[in-house]
């Protein structure tokens, strides 16, 4: 299961869903979805993902600027694409897609999280240079998705 935006603004409404959530399922939020989950000082946006991560037994990628993915076991991976250009409205809504069509594949969700994160990056990084961050849709990053996974392979 793969957990974004309303989904995520729910569960802060109503604690008790958080023990709902499968083990395993993947959170996705950017840093007030985050602070609407668990409360935190500014700066303390990693402890607080790991927290998250730790408490839910979940996967929780903390969208941003070379997203961070935190995994119950205490790990944390730092992705290295991506730019500021894509926060725009519906760009997490394709990274939530694509990281549960991995899943829907076969991959857990460490790594349908981290592949995801990283062609999500690549396909705006790519936009960016073709066009700058200004001049491009959410649904131009679905259309960079397979070079993506070109890449990657």
């Amino acid at each position: 299961m793969v957990i974004d935006a309303d989904a995520l603004n729910l569960i802060a409404e109503n604690p008790k869903m958080m023990g709902l959530i499968p083990k395993g399922s993947v959170m996705t939020p950017h840093i007030g979805e985050l602070r609407r989950l668990i409360p935190f000082e500014k700066g303390h946006e990693e402890e607080a993902a790991q927290e998250l991560s730790l408490k839910s037994g979940c996967v929780v990628v903390l969208k941003g600027y070379h997203s961070k993915i935190f995994s119950p076991d205490g790990a944390c991976l730092v992705n290295t694409t991506g730019n500021p250009g894509m926060a725009k409205g519906g760009s997490g809504d394709v990274l939530t897609g694509l990281v549960g069509g991995l899943m829907a594949r076969g991959y857990d969700a460490i790594d349908a999280a981290a592949i995801g994160a990283w062609i999500h990056g690549f396909a705006g990084d790519r936009l960016t240079e073709e066009c700058t961050a200004e001049a491009y849709s959410s649904r131009d990053l679905i259309d960079r998705i397979p070079a993506g996974f070109k890449a990657l392979y």
